[in-house]
């Protein structure tokens, strides 16, 4: 498993080049089909997808990672003011400096990344979501964030934003769009890690939907699969896949060299719902993947898709 950086001191940093080498590693890491379609974008804008998904590795890191059990409110604390730092240009440690980069050449809000820092205070005092409306303010927060962090590198286009119609001549920015795919993949990667989560003593499937097909907790926890459960399964699934038809939509708005990567993304991180229904829904001791084959067999689909 690949280490994360340690910090340094400030005298003797990484150059930019090595930050994002560094950040390039994270991505390739933890974060396999997502970091194929990364690599589909321009030079520059894979780097600062990088930068961003280090920081926000690192941030879950934080409360998911193998130090997990000595963080509290206050190493949040600090990790929001080492944010606040970043976007005054002053980094702390390597990948900073990459994500400082980046922020210079495609400026953005900081305020989604306060936001995902407290989508990590939200796992520290909780570990059950007793609705949906619950769990989407937590999906929100720890992947919707990245959509709208991702806007400003992924860039819009005017070519479909000028249309007859529109007389006020605004650029339409797909932002409930790109919350939708980052909600849609939060999703997706609760469905996947029903089972370890369990371990972890933790549920993230909403306990009203639980009850509404009278399934307990207890039989999550024993990972039991019979037809409360397939039905249960089913509906998550569903309710998913419609959060990624809504993202669709949105993609259009993009630039057309982000489009390609997008749509990869969205296909096979979509793919991963497909490999739980072909696992029988048995996300206790099977874990869905999509395989290589199929990764790369999904390319023409998604370019033909990013030339509407």
């Amino acid at each position: 498993m690949l280490q994360l950086p340690k910090s340094k001191p400030k005298t003797n940093l990484a150059s930019v080049t090595e930050a994002y080498e560094y950040c390039r590693q994270i991505t390739a890491e933890y974060a396999k089909t997502f970091y194929l379609g990364t690599l589909l974008m321009p030079k520059e804008k894979r780097k600062a997808i990088w930068a961003i998904y280090a920081w926000c590795r690192r941030t879950d890191e934080l409360v998911d990672g193998v130090e997990a059990k000595d963080t509290t409110i206050e190493t949040l604390a600090q990790w929001e003011q080492q944010l606040e730092s970043i976007f005054a240009g002053e980094p702390t440690d390597d990948t900073d400096v990459a994500l400082i980069d980046t922020i210079k050449s495609f400026p953005m809000d900081i305020q989604p990344f306060r936001d995902m820092i407290a989508g990590q205070r939200m796992d520290l005092h909780r570990n059950r979501y007793e609705t949906f409306e619950e769990l989407k303010l937590y999906c929100y927060r720890v992947a919707g964030t990245v959509g709208l962090m991702s806007n400003a590198i992924l860039g819009i286009s005017n070519n479909q934003n000028n249309v007859p119609w529109e007389k006020d001549g605004q650029t339409y920015i797909p932002k409930e769009e790109a919350i939708s795919l980052g909600i849609a993949m939060q999703l997706t990667n609760i469905l996947r890690d029903v089972g370890e989560d369990a371990q972890r003593g933790r549920i993230y499937l909403p306990l009203e939907d639980l009850k509404a097909f009278n399934y307990t907790e207890q039989d999550l926890m024993q990972g039991v699969i019979d037809e409360r459960w397939l039905a249960l399964m089913r509906f998550q699934i569903k309710r998913a896949r419609n959060y990624y038809h809504q993202a669709e939509a949105g993609i259009r708005y993009l630039i057309r060299d982000s489009r390609l990567p997008v749509w990869t993304s969205l296909i096979l991180y979509q793919g991963i719902l497909n490999a739980i229904e072909q696992n029988q829904y048995d996300v206790f001791s099977k874990r869905a993947f999509v395989p290589k084959v199929a990764k790369f067999s999904s390319l023409p689909l998604a370019w033909l898709r990013a030339q509407i």
